[in-house]
């Protein structure tokens, strides 16, 4: 067999004809089959809240709380000098004034004025500040001291004391009482310091 009859069966079908293209194995043929594209859907919107109002709120929320620190952490003002007595102070009446010191383990000293509070008035007394003089044997003026009173809850275990708002005092009603200093002078002539009650709140 020549050269050309070969080139020329190579080329023919099994019958002799020439195979045609559709003829051809599919692993001969260039044609891919492309897949259909993939469906992708499109993304759900959220139904919540958008961002920029969430943004809005949380400024607020902050704004806020904010305020509220501001508003704990304000100072009272501070009361300087000795002033006048409450217009209601005749009708609120301290007896069996006692005087009495501890000493803490970290070696701090504190002063205690215990007594009797009883208010003969028409009114409810919820709350008491107290002006305590610390007269010396100088002629100097006496050491102020303002503070709140605070009536004395319990005293087994331990003195425990609440403000005059958490027990109002109605007509008629007598509490004890203590009063709390840190530091006394040192010049103090050790008599009883006077008491002078220069607010009373009442409702």
């Amino acid at each position: 067999m020549s050269d050309q009859e070969r080139r020329r069966q190579g080329t023919d079908g099994p019958d002799g004809k020439e195979a045609t293209p559709s003829e051809e194995s599919p692993v001969a043929s260039n044609h891919i089959p492309q897949s259909p594209e993939i469906f992708v859907p499109p993304l759900a919107r959220s139904s919540g809240m958008p961002l920029s109002a969430w943004l809005i709120a949380g400024a607020v929320v902050l704004a806020v709380l904010g305020g509220l620190l501001l508003a704990g952490h304000r100072k009272a003002p501070v009361v300087t000098g000795v002033q006048p007595i409450d217009a209601y102070a005749s009708n609120l009446q301290l007896s069996q004034l006692q005087m009495s010191e501890s000493t803490s383990l970290s070696g701090g000293k504190s002063t205690f004025i215990d007594g009797h509070i009883r208010n003969l008035g028409p009114a409810v007394v919820t709350g008491v500040t107290v002006q305590v003089l610390f007269h010396n044997q100088e002629q100097m003026p006496p050491q102020v001291e303002t503070l709140p009173l605070a009536l004395i809850r319990t005293r087994e275990p331990y003195v425990d004391t609440q403000p005059v708002s958490a027990a109002p005092l109605n007509p008629g009603d007598e509490r004890e009482f203590r009063l709390i200093f840190e530091s006394i002078p040192a010049n103090w002539n050790m008599q009883m310091p006077e008491i002078r009650v220069i607010r009373v709140d009442t409702k």
